[in-house]
């Protein structure tokens, strides 16, 4: 092939630290032990959410449901954040709002903080947790996304300050791009 060795040595560096290849002193480089999902699920715990969340949609508790329907279409998002204060109070979904307009409410004038799923039912990851933990909740939950919070104290009492989302989109988009990287 006509390549040097110092044209090989960072290529086989980085096959060596990932465990696809074990330096042997005298022998050179064998396979290594470790299988390949083992590395794949290693990739995955290594990820934190805080590298791939993105943009929580977020709308206030008094919001109207009517507003909200906007706000959730004009952002194509599958799922509203509702806050209180900037304190996460609850969430609310398409499929929520498909029941709310099925019905004979008028949706002009009640506030989504009626129709929401409340807390402490909200299921949610914090930034250090790993992506595999965020998408075990996903599907054990099945949700379409989880907000990503902060623990703060407010007064003496522990609040949920939203600071992003993680979608099975999010989620999706991390693993077509480790797919195309390697």
């Amino acid at each position: 092939m006509g390549l040097t060795r110092s044209a090989l040595r960072p290529d086989l560096a980085i096959l060596t630290m990932s465990g696809y290849l074990e330096a042997r002193p005298k022998v050179g480089y064998i396979f290594g032990k470790k299988p390949s999902e083992e590395i794949s699920k290693n990739c995955f715990i290594k990820i934190k959410v805080k590298d791939v969340m993105s943009k929580p949609t977020v709308v206030s508790e008094d919001a109207t449901v009517y507003e909200s329907i906007l706000n959730l279409f004009l952002n194509d998002a599958g799922t509203l954040f509702v806050t209180n204060n900037d304190n996460l109070v609850g969430a609310v979904s398409r499929k929520d709002f498909i029941k709310m307009v099925m019905g004979t409410i008028d949706i002009h004038r009640v506030p989504v903080g009626i129709i929401m799923t409340r807390m402490p039912n909200i299921v949610y990851v914090y930034e250090e947790d790993s992506i595999l933990d965020a998408a075990k909740k996903i599907i054990e939950r099945q949700v379409d996304s989880l907000p990503v919070v902060q623990k703060t104290v407010e007064g003496n009492k522990e609040v949920l300050k939203i600071v992003g989302k993680v979608s099975k989109t999010t989620i999706t988009q991390l693993f077509v791009k480790m797919g195309e990287d390697e």
